[in-house]
């Protein structure tokens, strides 16, 4: 009977503890009291680095979120391109020059020539030096390199007016071998071709096409564009279904496309936890929850469904969140949404997951108290069991003592 006391009196201690907090109890997660508890705290819940914010998902805050999509790439490139109707040289173009005079006599036209159609001498086609230059007869070294050809004509023309008759100049681009719009990757046939002169300009679609257009699904394609020291990456379902990014290509752009499928990761309470792929260009938040299974009937709280993802400070600052408690441009914001609530699950319909987006469904708080209760059985019963043993060894300890 003294060992059956102690058992029951360490039993009756672990109750008070567990009762009084249930922490140690496994979960598959932050209870839902203590995530809404520790958001927008100044100072870090005990185990994280990092404050966050949460936000309860309404038609306000959904149409809030659906306005403001990550910027594509017209936010990177604001700037209204104009296609061009003439480009510059560069260093390695081929260049072709003729000079034209009104009369024979003159400069580059003989007397005894006479009059003939066009009065013109073509100078061989030269390449655009390392200095930027070409070379004419009678006008030197010409700057060509970063010029249009009007400006390259205008040049030459002053430098030989005084000598020829009546000069008149024409540059034209016999090989363009800068100003060259790049695509490669996940592209059937990468290209590098030349920047058109005059009529319309391709856009980035255009330019894939010249390529072959590309390998894989579209929702699962991804573009980047590199413009100088500039990149922006976005979706290629993007640039078809948001005709403002497919904005115009310019010289020098190179256009890399790969494959990466888009994922969102979940936790918790779900049918299966891991990482899901979209299968699409776009899917829901009550999609998401359909692809992890659904809730676990008799261990998900319906009503503490979250998203984790971070948000521009811009768009957290219009949700209401207190931005000054969080540094840097990019907030964490855990959304929160009910199923207990039928309308919850129209809500969820209309907020479009991300990549890398973390879906968790909370536990209910009956889950916790059914394990805190099978960890309370399984101590009786090894408490029971030490008693028996106990009494079984005194037992024998008492028969070993009466044999004489």
């Amino acid at each position: 009977m003294h060992y059956d006391r102690i058992a029951r009196a360490v039993v009756f201690l672990m109750l008070a503890v567990g009762l009084a907090d249930c922490s140690w109890v496994p979960t598959t997660g932050p209870y839902a009291h203590q995530l809404r508890a520790n958001a927008d705290s100044t100072a870090p819940a005990e185990g994280s680095h990092l404050p966050y914010a949460v936000v309860k998902l309404t038609p306000e805050t959904v149409s809030m979120v659906g306005r403001f999509e990550p910027r594509g790439l017209s936010g990177v490139f604001p700037d209204k391109y104009v296609p061009p109707s003439k480009i510059k040289f560069g260093i390695g173009d081929v260049v072709s020059v003729t000079i034209f005079e009104a009369a024979a006599g003159g400069l580059f036209i003989p007397t005894e020539a006479g009059v003939r159609p066009g009065n013109f001498v073509t100078i061989p086609d030269q390449t655009v030096d390392n200095d930027g230059n070409i070379s004419v007869p009678y006008a030197g070294q010409v700057k060509a390199a970063g010029r249009y050809n009007g400006e390259i004509q205008q040049d030459i023309v002053n430098r030989i007016k005084n000598r020829a008759i009546e000069p008149q100049v024409v540059v034209s681009l016999s090989q363009q071998r800068t100003s060259l719009i790049s695509v490669f990757g996940e592209v059937n046939t990468p290209a590098r071709y030349p920047a058109a002169a005059y009529g319309a300009q391709d856009r980035i679609t255009d330019a894939i096409t010249r390529a072959g257009g590309i390998r894989g699904q579209g929702y699962e394609t991804w573009v980047m564009l590199q413009r100088g020291d500039r990149r922006a990456t976005v979706p290629f379902a993007n640039l078809v279904y948001e005709p403002s990014n497919n904005i115009f290509v310019q010289p020098g752009d190179r256009i890399y496309v790969y494959r990466e499928q888009q994922k969102f990761i979940a936790f918790g309470a779900t049918g299966t936890q891991g990482s899901f792929n979209f299968d699409a260009w776009r899917i829901n938040l009550a999609e998401a929850v359909g692809k992890a299974g659904g809730l676990v009937d008799n261990q998900a709280d319906p009503g503490s469904v979250f998203l984790y993802r971070l948000e521009p400070r811009e768009l957290a600052k219009q949700l209401g969140v207190d931005v000054t408690k969080f540094p840097g441009e990019l907030i964490p914001v855990i959304f929160s949404t009910s199923f207990r609530d039928p309308s919850g699950y129209f809500l969820a319909t209309n907020v479009q997951m991300r990549n890398q987006d973390i879906l968790f469904v909370a536990n209910a708080e009956s889950v916790d108290v059914t394990k805190f209760l099978t960890s309370v059985n399984a101590i009786m019963a090894t408490a029971n069991n030490a008693t028996v043993l106990g009494g079984n060894g005194i037992a024998l300890y008492n028969s070993a003592r009466a044999i004489p």
